[in-house]
């Protein structure tokens, strides 16, 4: 999150993708920098031992929420 926001707060559009272990962490992330709707993608916990196959799956489900969010929004910064 910190990233993402970092990143929208010079001009480049980012968004956060984290996995649902890591929700309440986000939105309080949000909260602590006055975004509290600043909106991220969820993946399906855990990816550590993923084989690449299985991470590409994952990418491959909140492609089309990525690309809507990095191009039909406001700035949110």
């Amino acid at each position: 999150m910190h990233d993402a926001i970092a990143a929208e707060r010079i001009g480049i559009p980012a968004v956060a993708v984290i996995t649902e272990r890591f929700v309440e962490t986000a939105r309080g992330v949000n909260e602590l920098n006055g975004l509290g709707d600043y909106p991220f993608v969820v993946i399906p916990h855990p990816i550590a031992n993923d084989r690449d196959e299985d991470l590409r799956a994952k990418a491959e489900k909140t492609i089309e929420r990525l690309v809507s969010l990095l191009t039909e929004r406001e700035d949110r910064s």
